[in-house]
């Protein structure tokens, strides 16, 4: 045993495990590569500033959670907490806004951070598959996002999984409300914190999961009945998009999100096996999250799906995701000049896209007969002095026990078929 552990909060990933979350981060992946879809990929760390204009300065993220160091150099930087300003910055550092038409399509995943209290379902690093649709406002892309994503939930069996949606408006109308809205926090008995919140971005109150804030919150004003005539008309359209793809929705007025930076569309996909840590993913619309970070107005919608948060709704459901086998023949050799020979049949079945592995270590053939079976494989290729001088291998089918003799030259030709 190593004299080192992983770090509080943190987790190691490793085989079997890893094997379903490769399958649930591939799931998420597909239907955004179908949509043409780009894969981004952006540093683990970016200047600190970056998150704090983007994310915005009064979120519990960038004031509590953001892991930050300063370089020799006397430059601040910040893990990741989140990928939406990354991503976003990555495709204006690269002028892919004037490289062609627009939106911009990018897909990614990742790693990471924030310093939280580590409990189920949360940790201090997590892993999410995430999309952004750059520089276009429109409802379309806004309804093809959350279907893209509803259908990766569809595609992995899960059927406990809402979304909730809502919208956030915009600059035209956000700020009568924000004032009405300060107004009614304003006489609530809340702490200084929440306090000093209401005078920076008060939605972010209402997103408090605290029952002692939340039972005051009875009579709250709704940004609905504050919305402009655009506002309301961009957001039925994304309803009747939805609607019209057969993906359903609840509507919930006091879905705002963690982050500053949205507008318009925001919504969460929740799914209620997963107790107070409910939320599998989420996102919305951040028109002008680009002049934050100092770019031209481009109007943008995105969502990040956990790939942590996925594998415990399915496991809340009872679920595993299909994860390719990882061996499909395992090669058992009987002497030296066998090992010789099955090492290069090993060789060979790879190349030809067959996954096949070899009893490495000189063990014994019912020692890697046993690992032939705890490898998963379905097909075990035994050889000995003998076979190899008749010209053969022997084929054995793992879960029946039948075996039977395969002229050498014929072996990548007999699985590649019997594997199809």
């Amino acid at each position: 045993m190593s004299t080192f552990s992983a770090p509080k909060g943190t987790y190691d990933l490793l085989p079997p495990d890893s094997a379903a979350f490769l399958a649930v981060r591939e799931a998420l992946a597909a239907p955004l590569r179908r949509a043409g879809y780009g894969y981004a990929e952006t540093p683990g760390f970016e200047h600190t500033a970056l998150f704090a204009r983007g994310v915005g300065e009064s979120t519990d993220i960038v004031t509590k959670e953001m892991y930050t160091l300063t370089t020799k150099g006397g430059t601040s930087l910040a893990l990741r907490p989140e990928g939406t300003a990354s991503v976003l910055r990555a495709a204006l550092q690269a002028n892919l806004h004037r490289a062609g038409g627009l939106p911009v399509k990018l897909w990614y995943s990742g790693t990471y951070y924030r310093y939280e209290r580590p409990q189920a379902g949360r940790y201090r690093h997590f892993s999410q598959v995430g999309a952004e649709a750059i520089g276009a406002e429109d409802p379309a892309l806004d309804a093809e996002l959350i279907i893209l994503a509803a259908d990766a939930h569809r595609s992995l069996g899960l059927t406990g999984v809402r979304l909730l949606l809502n919208t956030l408006g915009d600059r035209a109308c956000r700020p009568a409300y924000r004032a009405a809205l300060q107004e009614f926090l304003r006489g609530l008995e809340l702490d200084e914190e929440t306090r000093t919140r209401i005078e920076v971005n008060p939605l972010r109150v209402l997103d408090d999961k605290r029952e002692s804030v939340r039972r005051q919150l009875e009579g709250v004003p709704l940004l609905r009945d504050h919305l402009c005539e655009a506002c309301k008309e961009y957001h039925e359209r994304v309803r009747e998009l939805l609607t019209a793809a057969g993906v359903a929705f609840t509507d919930d007025d006091r879905l705002v999100r963690g982050l500053d930076y949205y507008t318009r569309t925001t919504f969460e996909f929740v799914h209620d096996g997963l107790g107070a840590q409910s939320a599998v993913g989420g996102g919305g619309r951040y028109d002008g999250l680009s002049e934050l970070i100092g770019g031209p107005p481009l109007p943008s919608v995105g969502w990040a799906l956990g790939v942590d948060r996925t594998l415990l709704a399915l496991r809340a459901e009872g679920l595993a995701p299909a994860a390719p086998a990882a061996t499909d023949v395992y090669a058992v050799p009987l002497g030296e000049e066998a090992r010789r020979v099955l090492f290069a049949v090993v060789t060979g079945l790879r190349r030809a896209g067959v996954a096949a592995d070899f009893a490495f270590g000189g063990r014994g053939v019912k020692a890697a007969m046993r690992a032939a079976n705890r490898s998963g494989a379905r097909y075990a290729l035994v050889a000995g002095d003998r076979d190899l001088a008749e010209g053969v291998v022997q084929l054995k089918d793992l879960a029946s026990g039948e075996q039977r003799a395969v002229a050498l030259d014929a072996v990548e030709r007999e699985l590649s078929g019997l594997l199809t």
